[in-house]
């Protein structure tokens, strides 16, 4: 989850700046229409073995990634990701299909950003000098492309599975390779997986005091659900949806504050306890 709050920019006059981060924010919003590529009708779903093996031999069961052992085996993600790369789904395909492979993509390519620049200390390393928010962050990126246009991480979440699925969970799957993000499963998602898969990664982010937690009535949460607020909230109020998966019921007269968020990779090596 994906979202930098920081805003730096050189000194500009007032006008012009804003004339920047305008035309700015227009290119970005005209970027995240473009169509969305689409693999043959009836083509069968995409192998995720290679991605299931990787998880698991990397990623520990509460989601801290050993990167410099992954980086060694960078021949298998490349091989992964040129299938992900040539194989979208079709326009036709089952909702659970398409949304596991567009989170598969998403995280897989997130790996594979961090790996081609490893080791450092922050995804947020990677953003230019001059980072203006939803313009030319990391997020903003074009490195890789699928059905062979070019792509970045905000188009696969934003753009599709934000936009086109309208389940909120996919929050709860979505990693940034950060500490404060939701774990990285280590297992892929898969079509007849999913529905379970998603479930228990709310019910794992919700019960974890470092990201959420409830004490003498006030609400210490994520700052993903400040981001996304409205998408936890469109058919009731956040509590209520949220109220679905935490193992401790948020009291509706809750005072909200929402926790720092902590952008340190999510390496193994920045494990507490390591």
């Amino acid at each position: 989850m994906r979202v930098s709050t920081n805003l730096t920019t050189q000194p500009i006059g007032g006008n012009l700046l804003r004339t920047f981060i305008a035309a700015g924010v227009f290119f970005a919003f005209v970027s995240c229409q473009a169509g969305i590529p689409y693999g043959r009708e009836g083509q069968a779903a995409l192998d995720q073995t290679d991605w299931n093996a990787m998880t698991k031999a990397y990623v520990s069961a509460d989601g801290w990634v050993n990167y410099g052992a992954w980086k060694k085996d960078s021949v298998r993600l490349n091989k992964y990701l040129a299938a992900v790369s040539a194989n979208p789904p079709a326009a036709n395909a089952p909702r659970n299909e398409a949304m596991a492979y567009w989170i598969n993509a998403y995280n897989a390519y997130t790996v594979k950003l961090i790996l081609s620049k490893y080791p450092l200390a922050s995804i947020k390393d990677l953003n230019p000098k001059v980072a203006i928010y939803k313009v030319n962050t990391v997020w903003q990126w074009s490195f890789f492309k699928i059905g062979g246009e070019d792509f970045n991480l905000d188009k696969i979440e934003h753009s599709i599975l934000r936009a086109k699925f309208f389940d909120p969970r996919i929050h709860f799957a979505l990693n940034c390779a950060s500490v404060s993000c939701p774990i990285l499963r280590n297992e892929a998602y898969t079509a007849d997986k999913l529905e379970a898969q998603l479930t228990d990664q709310a019910k794992k982010f919700l019960s974890d005091p470092i990201r959420n937690k409830v004490v003498d009535g006030t609400a210490y949460m994520s700052k993903i659900f400040d981001w996304y607020g409205g998408d936890f909230s469109k058919n009731g109020l956040k509590a209520d949806y949220l109220n679905k998966f935490a193992p401790q019921k948020l009291p509706a007269d809750a005072t909200w504050k929402y926790l720092d968020y902590d952008w340190r990779l999510n390496d193994i090596k920045n494990k507490p306890g390591k």
